[in-house]
């Protein structure tokens, strides 16, 4: 059996980074089809995986330029992958992109798309895949629309499927390859919000200014350390995490608080049972995010347009004895109640089509992957 697994993200490729491991020794050939996108490329020439790159990374400047860029790009993508599939024959089309809806409709070959956003926060995204695709791979939590018939809802997350305790260990002595844990350390990520879910530019998060404050804050506790995918300026470059990407689920697992405008780490940085603050205007909308605050208490939601908000908040978890090991108890908390994402995904495609009828009929089977 052949798999296909298309990604526009490197988280994306995290989240079927060991599915691909343990299908492939099964007897499934899979290939991994890319978009240029920060290190997502670099991720898989490390890991040694088979993948094909169909298009590069292009600068949008401007809505207009944006919309008119992605139509074009996403045509383009669509000509492409039709002529992959036609030389590859894959038997089942997975992963992230929308071009497997639009060319599993066209071949007859079944596509699943992996989707954790709500149909509201990306409706681009789903209007184009969600009609042609035959299921949806979605946290419980998460609105699909008017595609709820589509949906293969899990207990989960997907950062679940890379960081889930049956797949990820963190270890201190990679931690200690970059930091000095003489103290405790903090982490700050800046994002550029030019994804989908951002076509209009109006998600802005952390400006310089309040990165000063946040600093000026942090600094009497420990070490800080930035991620970004901005350049920094001069006086901030000291603060740069320079790491092999590869180890940063490790570093955000020791890290005594995370700050940062990332939707995707924020997720990652709870589920690790790492304190963390986002600062965007997505807070409120996001039900993944919603949930991992309001009901396991793992993280913390602040409007781009409350700085004031945000500084009080930090100053509060600072004053908190035994942050950490109040968090990791919360984590445990939550891993109680969620599957190993990855197990049921290598179930559900070993198992094709009676894992649909078996998913329809009893939803809870889902809960034999813990």
């Amino acid at each position: 059996m052949r798999i296909l697994i298309a990604l526009n993200h490197p988280s994306q490729y995290y989240l079927f980074k060991n599915f691909e491991l343990e299908i492939s020794k099964n007897g499934y050939s899979v290939l991994f089809v890319i978009n240029d996108k920060d290190i997502l490329k670099i991720l898989l020439e490390r890991d040694n995986k088979n993948f094909i790159q169909l298009s590069t990374k292009k600068s949008n400047k401007g809505l207009i330029s944006i919309v008119a860029n992605r139509g074009l790009e996403l045509i383009l993508q669509d000509i492409k992958m039709y002529q992959l599939v036609n030389r590859w024959k894959p038997n089942i089309l997975m992963g992230t992109d929308i071009s497997i809806a639009h060319i599993g409709k066209i071949k007859k070959i079944p596509s699943v798309i992996f989707n954790e956003d709500d149909f509201n926060i990306n409706k681009l995204f789903c209007k184009a895949a969600y009609p042609f695709s035959n299921f949806i791979f979605s946290p419980l939590v998460c609105d699909v629309g008017k595609y709820e018939n589509k949906k293969i809802g899990y207990n989960g997350y997907q950062k679940l499927a890379y960081l889930h305790p049956n797949r990820f260990r963190p270890d201190i002595k990679i931690v200690e390859k970059y930091i000095n844990i003489d103290r405790p350390y903090f982490i700050i990520r800046l994002v550029s919000f030019t994804a989908g879910h951002d076509i209009e530019r109006q998600h802005g998060g952390i400006t310089t200014n309040l990165l000063q404050k946040l600093i000026d804050k942090l600094n009497p506790y420990g070490h800080i350390y930035i991620t970004s995918e901005k350049p920094l300026i001069n006086i901030f470059e000291k603060y740069r995490l320079e790491i092999n990407p590869l180890h940063i689920h490790h570093i955000l697992a020791y890290a005594h608080l995370f700050i940062g405008d990332s939707q995707s780490m924020c997720v990652e940085s709870s589920v690790l049972g790492t304190a963390s603050i986002r600062f965007n205007s997505f807070v409120g909308k996001i039900s993944v995010l919603e949930e991992l605050e309001k009901k396991y208490n793992l993280t913390y939601g602040i409007n781009n347009l409350e700085e004031t908000d945000l500084l009080k908040k930090l100053d509060e978890l600072l004053s908190i004895k035994d942050l950490k090991l109040i968090y990791k108890t919360r984590q445990k908390e939550m891993l109680q109640d969620k599957i190993d994402l990855t197990g049921f995904m290598i179930w559900f495609v070993e198992n094709y089509p009676e894992s649909v009828r078996i998913m329809k009929e009893n939803p809870d089977y889902q809960y034999n992957f813990k």
